[in-house]
């Protein structure tokens, strides 16, 4: 697993081969970020990476400076190596929380300028997902919300739904609050589907 940029640029680190997880491709990771380059300042951000299997994500809005954040994750084996990366690093900002997501997002009485969720692609319930980040409190007002999903999923109908892209199988899908709460930034900022 290789950080595409930042003050962690270059470096790797080592994966278990009986991980279940699976890391975003470097490929759609670099492409991504490139693209939320438009949308957010990293520094400064307090960002929550859910089903954050590898910590891929995690260590990668670490090392373009965003000032916390919080990795979720229920699996033991990954949880456990998602603590000892953090223990390498000697990184103050990284928390890593043991506990289902669900369970998670319903408990949560934090706010986030970045959430990203990468859930497995046949967990069941995945296509709840949107609703349930979107309709609690933990998305700050100006925020966005990344969510990692399979082909076989539509968010486009989603009220806070504003950009799709896809590189591969692998697929995003771009919220925020709805423009209403955002004083018409729809008209500014239509929504799009990208695909790789």
């Amino acid at each position: 697993m290789r950080i595409i940029s930042g003050k962690y640029k270059g470096r790797h680190f080592e994966i278990p081969r009986n991980f279940k997880a699976r890391p975003t491709t470097d490929f759609a990771k670099e492409n991504l970020f490139n693209i939320l380059l438009n949308y957010v300042d990293f520094e400064e951000c307090d960002a929550l990476d859910l089903f954050s299997g590898t910590g891929s994500i995690s260590l990668e809005l670490l090392s373009r400076g965003c000032s916390t954040v919080t990795s979720v994750e229920m699996d033991q084996q990954h949880f456990t190596h998602l603590k000892k990366i953090v223990a390498t690093l000697g990184e103050s900002g990284w928390r890593i929380i043991r506990d289902d997501a669900f369970k998670f997002i319903k408990r949560c009485t934090a706010s986030y300028d970045i959430i990203f969720a990468d859930p497995p692609y046949a967990l069941k319930g995945l296509p709840e997902i949107p609703g349930l980040v979107m309709s609690s409190n933990m998305l700050k007002p100006d925020g966005i919300f990344i969510f990692e999903h399979g082909k076989d999923n539509d968010f486009s109908n989603h009220p806070c739904f504003f950009r799709h892209i896809a590189y591969g199988s692998v697929n995003f899908s771009f919220f925020r609050h709805t423009a209403e709460e955002q004083n018409d930034d729809i008209e500014s900022s239509p929504a799009t589907d990208d695909t790789l």
